[in-house]
């Protein structure tokens, strides 16, 4: 494991903000796996189970605000990382309606203060976690480009498109690639995805959260809005997208300190209720009704990325189909509610061993 991504994780000490989040969870599990020393920042785990406290994972786990920027420097004095991966943020649309300061704060404020602490102690790469909720959706049936606008209906796409702005703004007034050895040894990048699936999510008023809940309870999920089209993927396909950037930052390849989409490739872009077939075949006791009157603030039809740049100069594709996406998702929490286990390192040996048969550039050695 610690040879995938040319090695360059091992040894390394990386910092997580965002680890006791969903994604952030599989990061830190996978750089753990591949040998870097992982420092984890981020508010208490949100939500019972909660996946990183079921791995339990040998890293340093720092309980702590990122709109806290003296508790921020501190953390990056202490531990000096050669790497940050920002994935902490206030991650669900609704909650965004409920509480829009908070979530600001949070996403763009916290962003910036994150940013400040890596300026402040020399940080040499930042991978910083966007959302595709990032652009502008007009609900073009084609994929949005890196170079599209930012935008956001809701406050939680707002001020995802607000920090990617704001990173916009860092890479050119502090981290601009034309200084990088000058006056300056930082590389910025910003990564967008979405519809990220997979085990040991609980965040509520998810699609899969809310299926398997409600599978483990012996009730029908309610489904208000099936003929949505998501990206589907599995969690592990973009943060094989981030840690291949990282991989480029830190082997001081200017070019790649950008804006990067992550997403399936146009098979993986079903509705919800297609998505509902797939889930059923490997847990037959799933069972779901469809109830458009569920009040519901707006959600958009249509998203989804287009990929063709990290395609070809990142030589990144997705590995997982979505019949395997779907399959993984639901034979974890199955396996999870139904023997009290917990597959996430299998998962993962079976994610890499797949991405070594189709020859993935990452995954050689």
């Amino acid at each position: 494991m610690d040879n995938l991504f040319g090695g360059v994780y091992k040894n390394k000490t990386v910092l997580l903000t965002g680890h006791t989040g969903f994604k952030g969870s599989w990061l830190a599990l996978w750089l753990h796996q591949m040998g870097a020393k992982v420092i984890g920042y981020s508010l208490p785990a949100s939500t019972e189970p909660n996946h990183i406290l079921l791995l339990n994972l040998d890293i340093i786990s720092i309980i702590g605000d990122i709109r806290d920027l003296d508790a921020l420097n501190t953390t990056f004095a202490t531990y000096k990382p050669d790497i940050v991966f920002h994935l902490a943020a206030q991650p669900l649309v609704y909650l965004s309606y409920e509480k829009p300061i908070e979530t600001y704060e949070t996403n763009v404020m916290g962003t910036l203060k994150v940013f400040e602490a890596c300026r402040a102690n020399g940080v040499k790469a930042i991978v910083n976690i966007t959302s595709d909720k990032a652009y502008e959706n007009r609900e073009w049936v084609w994929g949005y480009r890196e170079n599209d606008p930012m935008g956001g209906y809701d406050p939680y796409s707002s001020s995802k498109g607000c920090a990617d702005l704001l990173a916009n703004s860092y890479r050119n007034s502090y981290f601009n690639p034309v200084d990088y050895k000058k006056s300056h040894n930082t590389l910025l990048a910003s990564c967008r995805a979405g519809n990220v699936i997979g085990g040991g999510d609980w965040a509520k008023d998810r699609l899969m959260t809310d299926i398997m809940l409600s599978v483990s309870k012996g009730k029908k999920v309610s489904i208000r809005n099936p003929n949505a089209t998501r990206p589907w993927q599995h969690v592990l396909e973009p943060l094989s997208g981030y840690l291949a950037i990282g991989q480029k930052l830190l082997e001081e390849k200017v070019e790649f300190g950008e804006a990067w989409n992550f997403g399936p490739s146009d098979e993986g872009s079903i509705t919800v209720e297609e998505a509902l077939h797939h889930v059923k075949k490997h847990w037959d006791k799933i069972d779901y009704e469809i109830n458009r009157d569920l009040y519901q603030f707006h959600e958009a039809n249509l998203l989804k990325l287009d990929c063709s740049k990290a395609h070809i100069r990142l030589k990144w594709k997705d590995v997982w189909d979505s019949k395997t996406t779907f399959e993984k998702t639901v034979v974890w929490y199955k396996n999870f509610y139904e023997n009290n286990t917990v597959g996430t390192i299998d998962d993962l040996n079976h994610y890499v061993a797949d991405a070594k048969k189709k020859n993935m550039c990452w995954s050689k050695v």
